[in-house]
């Protein structure tokens, strides 16, 4: 009785719990707003300026695309309530609908998949090198080389097992911070500096990558970013997929990656999700 008791309670409960997760577009409808979850330290795809206001290249995909979920909606105007987060807690808030979508830096992963939901890729992230001079060097090319990495970091281990894989022999040196291991390639003392692409993105967007150095095209890896939104609510999931399609396809996507990150190049991953990330309405 006590077992079966229990499974009535767990039943009830998911039956009482689907509905509100279901009613995502309803709510906005009737509320005329939109909770906007965004990291305040993730340069250069969401961060806060010096007046305390969201802004990055993930801020600036939500900003449009709440102005289609408007038009979606029929309604006049949709405004969003943003809500800072950090790393710690950007999952939780979405999970228990204390916002409705998070605009952050955020991998989508399978684990993560257990909790939340994400829409279509919005960005391509991964370890990239940072080289000095001109010319493409291929990752073969770094053999015998000195390598510089943030120390203690899974770039690292990305780094050593990639030189492992290709039974390549070069000399790992790991610096304390980002900034130290870019000033070392700065100054000659290393040949390469690897980390991620979208912090060396937000170097050079800020204007404090030095002078002669130069972010590869190509990752070691490729870590698909989307926006975080509730499980199982496929209606709210479906509007936001369409209006982030359509921004691909008229090229709003592209627009809104120069205008987050001038004079930046994007990498060859980043140019194929241009390409590919749409969905075929």
């Amino acid at each position: 009785m006590r077992r079966a008791g229990l499974s009535v309670l767990t039943l009830v409960s998911l039956l009482v719990a689907a509905p509100v997760a279901a009613e995502t577009l309803d709510r906005l409808r009737d509320s005329g707003e939109i909770r906007l979850g965004h990291r305040t330290d993730a340069i250069p795809l969401s961060y806060v300026d010096a007046d305390g206001q969201p802004q990055g290249y993930s801020v600036l995909v939500c900003r449009a695309l709440v102005a289609k979920l408007a038009d979606t909606l029929g309604v006049e105007k949709l405004t969003p309530v943003w809500v800072p987060l950090d790393a710690q807690n950007r999952f939780d808030a979405v999970a228990e609908g204390r916002v409705d979508l998070h605009c952050g830096a955020a991998t989508i992963t399978l684990s993560r998949r257990e909790r939340v939901d994400f829409s279509i890729p919005t960005f391509v992230d991964g370890t990239a090198v940072l080289l000095a001079g001109e010319g493409d060097t291929a990752f073969e090319d770094l053999a015998g080389k000195r390598l510089g990495v943030r120390g203690a970091t899974t770039t690292e281990e990305i780094l050593r097992n990639s030189l492992e894989a290709e039974g390549l022999e070069a000399e790992v040196v790991p610096f304390r911070t980002f900034r130290e291991g870019v000033a070392a390639l700065s100054k000659g003392d290393i040949d390469a500096f690897f980390g991620d692409q979208s912090q060396l993105f937000g170097l050079a967007s800020s204007g404090d990558l030095p002078e002669g150095l130069r972010i590869s095209e190509n990752t070691l890896t490729v870590e698909k970013h989307g926006l975080v939104l509730q499980r199982g609510d496929s209606d709210f999931r479906l509007a936001v997929d369409r209006a982030l399609s359509a921004m691909y396809q008229d090229g709003e996507m592209a627009r809104i990656f120069r205008a987050g990150m001038p004079g930046i190049e994007p990498g060859v991953a980043l140019k194929m999700l241009f390409i590919l990330a749409p969905e075929v309405f």
